[in-house]
């Protein structure tokens, strides 16, 4: 072969290598969304975006039919956003539920390698159906039957505070502080709080009522709304839920579950590995653990950047709300050389490292 045929091959070679080099996917991983996301602004979020996700929104409907509850479908259809309605629990939850489902089914998987999933709070059950860890049928009837328990009245409440600065970096004086006045409350009598949520720059707390008063006495207030009660939010991730975690496990057994395709990370950081899963360890974490301690999901979000290395995190919606505290999670362990909130701003102006697809511009990057 001459040398002019051997270029000419070279070439051929090394523009077939150029293309698959530029078509090679981004790893991804997907973050599911807790039971504040879908408000006023999310009305017909499904509507608007899966009138083509007509299996899946289908199944759920009926599953709920059949429990004598609203559709999905019809209360993301109301002409007008109810809190009553929206926020509670055997509502919210499914309803979260099929829109992040939903968007999981969106993502373009072409252009996007999915390598783990986690999720914050009820985005834990979110989670288990996006990792395949729950089929469809056994998915919502776990996420509705959670997200029914409190039907007949909340177990306490929850509260958030912010423990940044300006800069979205964690104020470790504020912090302990901030714990210093959490032992205080609970020295008073009656009162039971605890952490229920690590959520980036901010901590959420869950207690009983009087638990609840005495901190938000003692917290300074905070741009004029910290700390802020949460509407219809029981103490989840606390012991005040132990009676919840145990009516769960009786209700549902370990067979719901099966191994995950993908790598699960949890409340406590923790991966749930495909080939090393234990089904029966997954249940009791589900339904007992996560249920009654704390949900860390700034570790959650740590162990998905440091041991997935991803190009990309995606934020499944309905809403935006996570991306502030994954974006203060990056920068307490400064991230992609990230130090302060204006360094997230200009990185995700120039090449968004957090896609949410809550947020029109960022979603097109992700549903292709």
């Amino acid at each position: 072969m001459s040398s002019s045929s051997n270029t000419a091959v070279n070439t051929t070679v090394n523009k077939t290598e150029n293309k698959a080099i530029n078509k090679a996917k981004q790893r991804a991983v997907v973050i599911c969304p807790g039971r504040g996301t879908y408000n006023k602004e999310e009305l017909g979020y499904l509507q608007r975006l899966h009138s083509d996700k007509t299996e899946i929104i289908s199944l759920i409907d009926d599953y709920r039919d059949n429990q004598g509850q609203v559709k999905v479908s019809e209360l993301d259809s109301m002409d007008n956003y109810s809190m009553r309605v929206h926020t509670a629990g055997e509502n919210a939850s499914a309803l979260i539920y099929a829109c992040a489902l939903a968007d999981y089914q969106a993502i373009n998987k072409d252009e996007f390698d999915i390598v783990a999933v986690t999720g914050n709070s009820m985005g834990w059950y979110i989670a288990l159906a996006v990792a395949g860890a729950l089929a469809p049928r056994q998915a919502i009837a776990l996420i509705n039957t959670m997200g029914s328990m409190m039907t007949d009245g909340l177990v306490g409440g929850q509260m958030i505070y912010p423990i940044i600065n300006d800069d979205w970096q964690i104020d470790r004086e504020k912090q302990q502080q901030v714990m210093h006045w959490l032992a205080q409350a609970n020295q008073q009598d009656g009162c039971e709080v605890y952490v229920s949520i690590n959520l980036g720059g901010y901590i959420v707390f869950g207690g009983n009522k009087l638990g609840l008063k005495a901190l938000e006495k003692l917290l300074p207030l905070v741009q004029d709304r910290y700390p802020m009660n949460l509407f219809n939010h029981a103490a989840f991730h606390t012991p005040l839920l132990k009676d919840v975690s145990a009516r769960a496990m009786s209700q549902m057994s370990a067979d719901m579950f099966t191994t995950p395709v993908l790598p699960l990370i949890d409340g406590l950081g923790k991966v749930w590995q495909p080939y090393s899963c234990d089904v029966e360890q997954l249940y009791n974490y589900t339904l007992d653990s996560q249920v009654v301690e704390p949900y860390n999901f700034s570790k959650a979000v740590e162990v998905a950047i440091k041991e997935f290395a991803p190009d990309k995190l995606i934020i499944l919606g309905p809403g935006a709300t996570l991306g502030g505290a994954v974006a203060q999670s990056l920068i307490s362990h400064q991230w992609l050389n990230l130090q302060t909130k204006a360094d997230f701003i200009a990185l995700q102006k120039q090449e968004p490292f957090i896609l949410a697809m809550g947020l029109t511009e960022q979603r097109r990057q992700v549903v292709g």
